[in-house]
């Protein structure tokens, strides 16, 4: 399975409003910390501005809603997979994307034969408190190898300056946060992600 390059995530329905049009196709909507019919509404949105523009849509965590709602990808972390019910997920026909941090979660990861697996933080990150100092980028290859075939993500204080030496050690897909919410010119720099995941 091929799949974009280029992987943004995104904490609010209002991003995808903005950054579909420019060209992204394959997004996630990590939303933290809102009631159940918020959250509701925004996948709903999502869902239907990601149809409309052609893109694929990764719901991070919510894998109940994604299977109510129709969807087609969930991203879990190591912890949602804890309390996630894997096989309901996959007999909804939903493919799957896992994130892991060493070994031991990439070998419970490639157990449950994931449709892609991230590795993280390849850089220092400001997203959140991780208990993971970062990985490096020599990492990658060494995932890459255990992986074979199956889609790797590179990330955690990815840029586009960065994302060039992600690829060569053996990354398909990088994936950015915050240096495109944070940035003056998140549009732009989209633009620029577009351009050098090409």
């Amino acid at each position: 399975m091929t799949l974009p390059r280029f992987y943004p995530i995104f904490d609010d329905v209002s991003w995808l409003r903005r950054m579909l049009p420019l060209g992204v196709k394959l997004v996630q909507l990590r939303i933290k910390d809102q009631p159940e019919d918020a959250l509701r509404v925004q996948l709903s949105e999502a869902r239907d501005l990601c149809t409309d523009h052609g893109a694929v849509l990764v719901v991070n965590d919510h894998w109940q809603l994604a299977i109510e709602l129709g969807f087609d990808w969930v991203h879990l972390g190591q912890e949602d997979l804890d309390e996630a019910d894997v096989p309901a997920i996959r007999a909804a026909g939903l493919k799957l994307g896992l994130s892991t941090h060493d070994k031991a979660e990439l070998a419970r990861a490639l157990a449950l034969k994931p449709d892609y697996v991230a590795l993280g933080p390849i850089y220092p990150t400001i997203l959140k408190k991780m208990k993971w100092h970062q990985q490096g980028i020599e990492k990658l290859s060494v995932w890459k190898a255990l992986v074979g075939d199956i889609p790797l993500v590179a990330i955690g204080g990815m840029s586009t300056e960065r994302a060039g030496g992600a690829f060569e050690s053996g990354a398909n897909v990088v994936s950015a946060v915050t240096d495109i919410t944070l940035h003056d010119d998140p549009e732009g720099r989209v633009k620029a992600w577009l351009e050098v995941c090409g």
